[in-house]
């Protein structure tokens, strides 16, 4: 195992620590806990975001904490589930009497703390809703979840819903657009090389030099199918066209695009797959409104990358537009 850290158990508390040094004039971290929120946080007369899961895939979660996006994350330990107690912390520290949207990926144990939170934080009197994100297409169950797993897609989430409730709408409302985009999101991934857990040691699965897994999830989860690498162009066509299967877009549809990285391929490499992409899209007559390139959501150093498309209205549109400033994404 050759990384950058000191000793494997002290992995997130110095990447938090070395995320507050770095960033003191957007980020805070709440006092003996994994939760950092926006510096001005609570924000007075809006309603809070709170998103996170396991570290490993950053930007996420914590990258987006900022205006126009989250108000807060909270961060577990490599590739696992934030406690509810840590959960229920960053609740209190974002609240400030409008509502929290918890934005959480659909993996068993997020869900699981994340409505245990919500139910404790609902028992002090505090309004909170919840939208599970689920939008790998590559498999309806996995070792992880019951229904599809949420990856990329989720960026979207925190974007537009964190957009419109930068704007005073009510906890209702930022749901309901949540809701919206989770309907209209679809993703779908591939590697090229697995990942290695600190704690662990060693790689998370095994793949030969010329194989890539098509349908990986981003904590090195079991792909649909396992086979030669092969040529960029095919790798794009064959993720694009179980994302459009899926999401069933109508020529003419507008639409965003993401083709996000999972942590160890270069840029060079990912617009290569969007060239690929853009040709397809363009053939279908999808109107491409937006397009985003790079590491959104990461795996570690895991080699490959996920492709995500996102139906857009006017209403989407203006949203995905609106301005925000955080770590990983400014607009």
């Amino acid at each position: 195992m050759k990384k950058l850290i000191n000793h494997p158990e002290n992995v997130v508390q110095e990447m938090i620590e070395g995320m507050v040094h770095a960033h003191p004039q957007r980020l805070k971290r709440v006092p003996g806990t994994n939760v950092l929120v926006r510096r001005d946080a609570p924000v007075r007369g809006k309603v809070a975001l709170i998103s996170g899961g396991g570290s490993g895939h950053e930007p996420s979660h914590a990258g987006y904490v900022g205006a126009g996006m989250l108000d807060g994350a909270v961060l577990g330990e490599v590739f696992t589930s934030p406690t509810p107690d840590q959960i229920l912390e960053g609740i209190h520290a974002v609240n400030s009497g409008k509502g929290v949207l918890l934005i959480i990926k659909n993996y068993t144990g997020d869900i699981m703390n994340f409505e245990m939170a919500a139910e404790l934080a609902e028992a002090e009197g505090i309004e909170v809703k919840k939208i599970v994100v689920n939008d790998d297409v590559a498999v309806e169950d996995s070792t992880y979840t019951t229904g599809r797993r949420g990856i990329a897609g989720t960026v979207f989430v925190h974007k537009i819903a964190g957009a419109l409730a930068e704007k005073g709408a009510s906890l209702e409302e930022v749901h309901r657009v949540a809701e919206k985009v989770v309907k209209q999101v679809r993703s779908m991934g591939m590697a090229m090389t697995p990942c290695t857990v600190p704690a662990a040691g060693r790689p998370s699965f095994e793949i030969g030099e010329h194989e890539m897994e098509i349908g990986i999830g981003i904590h090195g989860e079991p792909g649909t199918e396992r086979s030669r690498l092969a040529s960029a162009d095919d790798i794009a066509s064959k993720l694009v066209a179980h994302v459009l299967d899926d999401l069933k877009p109508a020529p003419g549809d507008k639409a965003a695009v993401m083709i996000n990285g999972l942590g160890a391929t270069p840029l060079m490499e990912l617009y290569i797959i969007h060239k690929k992409v853009s040709e397809i899209l363009a053939e279908k007559n999808i109107q491409v409104i937006d397009t985003f390139v790079g590491e959104y959501m990461t795996s570690l150093e895991m080699a490959g990358c996920s492709v995500t498309l996102l139906k857009l209205d006017d209403e989407l549109t203006e949203l995905l537009n609106a301005p925000a400033d955080t770590i990983a994404w400014k607009k």
